[in-house]
């Protein structure tokens, strides 16, 4: 009977219902956090008046490590404050003691997770610098880290409603990526024409389909 349950345990077909379930909340939160994302960064991106003294490479550069700091300050910091607080105030503040709330797990997760996504983050914010040559083009740092901390916090609050609303902080990773790609795209431009703008794309969404095939779960037989 235990062999029988714990085959069943690991069977990707395990509580499917459930995970459909799920996967169909955090896809429509997905979409509603794209719309509102979207509309953000245009309104930051439009709306602002454009940043003055950003004609020489070093002032953009100055800005967009200026902008990580607050990224880091609001999104890392925060996650780091919220697991020591709760150790300090528990039986966790022994973290061999393997004591650990809810609470406590999504906390880590999310500082994992944040600590992962800010490099992504950080290379993208600094490479658009790079290619924004003026106060006025800027103004995508600016919406870009916005957006990107906003995102953030949505991921957490909606972990902690539950797994499915994370998907809430979805745009964060999403802008990152896109304008990853653009930064590439650009720099390929700058070595090889157009061929080379267009092959870093091409190659990473074969990538792409190669994990989202290959991650597939295994159907039982």
């Amino acid at each position: 009977m235990k062999r029988s349950e714990e085959k069943s345990m690991t069977n990707p077909t395990y509580h499917a219902s459930d995970f459909r379930r799920q996967r169909s909340v955090g896809i429509a939160g997905i979409a509603v956090a794209s719309l509102f994302a979207s509309g953000l960064w245009l309104g930051i991106d439009l709306l602002m008046s454009p940043l003055p003294g950003m004609d020489s490479l070093g002032a953009r550069m100055l800005l967009t490590l200026k902008c990580c700091c607050a990224a880091v300050l609001f999104c890392l910091v925060t996650g780091v404050e919220a697991v020591a607080h709760e150790r300090l105030t528990s039986p966790a503040f022994d973290p061999l003691a393997g004591f650990e709330t809810r609470r406590l797990r999504i906390n880590q997760r999310y500082l994992q997770n944040t600590v992962e996504q800010i490099i992504v983050f950080a290379a993208s914010l600094f490479g658009l610098a790079a290619y924004c040559p003026d106060g006025s083009s800027m103004r995508a740092v600016v919406a870009t880290t916005v957006v990107w901390i906003v995102a953030r916090a949505a991921f957490w609050l909606g972990y902690h409603r539950s797994a499915a609303m994370r998907g809430l902080g979805a745009p964060g990773m999403a802008i990152s990526m896109i304008v990853l790609l653009y930064v590439t795209s650009r720099f390929g431009s700058e070595i090889a024409g157009t061929v080379g703008a267009i092959t870093p794309l091409v190659a990473f969404f074969a990538i792409e389909a190669v994990l989202f095939w290959g991650t597939r779960p295994v159907k039982a037989g």
